[in-house]
């Protein structure tokens, strides 16, 4: 397994890692790969590098899903958050929730102000949680979902308490799908060594 996350750190410009089970049944760790694409090929690239890297290990390593976007500007807000993560900056919080994420055909039929609106709201509540932090990915046309959402935070009711919040917002009557959902926890390479350790 040092081999794998070796090559893993090789292929992409930031590489996280995360256990899993039994906080989710059938997936052992999560790895969250992280690079910047400026060129056209990039993406081929990293999906070569990434490839390569995995595919030796397939004896007794089964991939179970990824998810994966591009960041960009917001639609909703045009400043910068303090609350945004940052893949490359190494600072890493204790729990990490990913999931995909589909609006309704619905809200994209919304006139511009009405859901600017609903997601004043719902950017307003996110901000009186100030320790947890998000990156949105957007997917469209990529995969099945429309964006990924990361949230890292070291508290994990407090989040449950956030989650709670919104689904009482206007918004939430456009959300055709969010699940499934990954809940992990944060080990640094010799720590996910130590748990899955090869024997």
């Amino acid at each position: 397994m040092r081999a794998l996350l070796r090559a893993l750190e090789e292929a992409s410009g930031a590489q996280h890692y995360y256990q899993v089970y039994p906080a989710v049944d059938g997936v052992d760790f999560l790895v969250w790969a992280a690079s910047k694409i400026q060129g056209t090929q990039d993406t081929a690239e990293f999906f070569d590098r990434y490839a390569r890297a995995i595919n030796p290990n397939r004896a007794w390593l089964q991939p179970t899903g990824s998810l994966w976007g591009y960041t960009g500007k917001s639609d909703y807000s045009k400043s910068d958050s303090a609350q945004t993560v940052d893949p490359f900056n190494g600072e890493r919080r204790t729990y990490l929730v990913v999931y995909p994420f589909v609006k309704t055909s619905d809200w994209y039929m919304l006139s511009r102000d009405a859901r600017q609106g609903m997601m004043t709201e719902h950017i307003r509540l996110g901000k009186r949680y100030k320790t947890i932090r998000q990156l949105l990915l957007y997917s469209f046309g990529l995969q099945d979902q429309e964006f990924v959402v990361v949230y890292e935070m070291e508290d994990l009711p407090l989040f449950s308490d956030l989650v709670h919040d919104l689904r009482a917002t206007e918004a939430r009557r456009y959300t055709e799908r969010d699940s499934p959902l990954q809940t992990a926890i944060y080990r640094p390479a010799e720590d996910l060594l130590r748990l899955w350790s090869e024997s």
